[in-house]
């Protein structure tokens, strides 16, 4: 699929990831669809791309109704959904004992809920959208790609919720795939290692340059640019379903 011909729905996009994301699509020529809680930040980024190429609908993804009735809207807005891009996601740490003390189980419940169960909730939706496209010349009707992260592999002290919401991410990304290849939909995931993102530009100087010369090569942090130049590297590239593809430099994360 041409990157240019693009009807997309990105999740969390409003910053960070998402946000590159949906720059990425409006100044390639196609059309973007941003689904977050942050109306500021997307009315920002609304003036600066264009109406005609990017609109903001406000979305709680773990809603199952609120989601249904936002991906009705896009399919209206566009004429059709083709691709998916789920970035919404939080990382709240919390070790499983603290000074012996269990980690109250709402605090895991709604990390596994935004990560991994609110990207299921935009896949089943956006696919039952996407089977009614037409085909294009490879049968292809749309592609879905969803985030999950290195910690899913190699998850530190305290990531337990994180670790396990992003492992789901993974772990479902290939059912998924032989499931709606009966459909000429594609199914992906990228892992991102340590990117210049909001929740990691807040830490000290310090902090972010040992996380830099953690990583082998290149030695700094990943550009939101980099994870939305996969994306598009993916939507464009046919034979690339049912995988998790790490964007991380080589960086393999230590226990704590």
């Amino acid at each position: 699929m041409e990157f240019s011909q693009v009807k997309a729905v990105v999740t969390g996009g409003a910053s960070g990831l998402g946000e590159a994301t949906v720059r990425r699509i409006a100044e390639s020529g196609g059309k973007a669809a941003i689904f977050d809680l942050n109306a500021e930040r997307a009315h920002k980024l609304i003036e600066e791309l264009g109406e005609e190429s990017v609109v903001y609908m406000e979305t709680d993804v773990t809603d199952g109704g609120q989601v249904e009735s936002n991906i009705n809207a896009a399919v209206e807005q566009f004429g059709a959904i083709n691709l998916i891009v789920n970035c919404a996601g939080i990382g709240t740490p919390g070790k499983v004992l603290s000074k012996g003390t269990p980690i109250a189980l709402d605090q895991f419940e709604k990390v596994i809920k935004v990560n991994l169960i609110g990207s299921f909730n935009v896949i089943r939706v956006a696919a039952a959208a996407m089977q009614k496209n037409e085909p294009n010349e490879e049968g292809e009707r749309g592609v879905i790609i969803s985030t999950a992260s290195v910690a899913a592999y190699e998850g530190q002290i305290g990531q337990a919720a994180y670790s396990a919401s992003k492992g789901g991410v993974v772990s479902m990304t290939l059912p998924i795939a032989r499931e709606l290849a009966r459909d000429g939909i594609r199914v992906m995931a990228i892992a991102p290692g340590l990117m210049e993102t909001p929740m990691v530009e807040g830490l000290p100087d310090a902090a972010i340059a040992s996380l830099s010369g953690a990583v082998p090569f290149p030695a700094r942090l990943g550009k939101p640019a980099e994870y939305a130049q996969l994306v598009e590297s993916i939507t464009e590239n046919p034979m690339l379903n049912g995988e998790t593809i790490r964007l991380d430099g080589a960086i393999r994360m230590q226990p704590k």
